[in-house]
């Protein structure tokens, strides 16, 4: 009798396992396929296509005059550069924030501009802002320009199709201290820039020992 329950009991757990396994399999897939939707919808939507800039948030977050489901304009998100915060209230303004932001308003805002995505990326990140390369009505862009001219970071967290050409901007721009270069410390730049730049420093200590 005993062997019967025990029987029972290990069949009653395998089955919940299973059910359980089941659950958040189906639970991954739903958000896989929903986050594929969404990109599908995205690239029909903005990609290759002229909107006008009608706010600039700061440096590297603006809003183009197209309604994005609830939200009467859809906000997008600068591949590939990360510009000082201005209003982010974790860290406050940081240094040369308002310079990134004035210049970027300066080249976009009330601009018609073309929105390109990476079709091979998710086209969106994590506050659900669009993620695009923004080519301004002279042909430039202006992710480009921002870091070419010292006012953003390349932003090496997040691989994407034009990483090793952005990182070689900000190594320009940084060697002709342009902009930010001129007089940022490590203290000034954003936390995990900092994390970098220390990363950096002790592996060129190591070099030195070594040698």
């Amino acid at each position: 009798m005993r062997n019967v329950v025990a029987v029972i009991i290990l069949l009653t757990a395998a089955a919940l396992c299973f059910l359980d396994h089941s659950c958040v399999n189906q639970s991954l897939t739903t958000s896989l396929q929903s986050a594929q939707s969404q990109d599908i919808t995205d690239i029909s939507k903005y990609h290759d296509r002229q909107f006008t800039v009608v706010k600039v948030v700061d440096g590297d977050t603006l809003d183009i005059d197209i309604p994005d489901g609830k939200f009467s304009h859809t906000r997008i998100r600068l591949w590939g550069i990360d510009t000082p915060e201005t209003k982010d209230p974790r860290t406050g303004p940081m240094y040369f924030g308002k310079e990134a932001s004035d210049f970027a308003t300066q080249k976009a805002l009330g601009k018609q501009v073309t929105i390109y995505l990476e079709k091979e990326k998710n086209s969106r990140d994590k506050y659900h802002r669009l993620l695009a390369y923004i080519q301004l009505p002279d042909g430039t862009f202006l992710n480009e320009i921002l870091l070419s001219e010292g006012y953003a970071y390349a932003d090496l967290r997040f691989k994407h199709g034009l990483y090793n050409k952005y990182k070689q901007l900000e190594s320009v721009a940084r060697n002709q201290k342009k902009g930010l270069w001129a007089n940022v410390t490590p203290e000034q730049m954003p936390k995990w820039r900092q994390k970098r730049e220390h990363f950096t420093a002790e592996n060129a200590e190591t070099a030195e020992v070594n040698n």
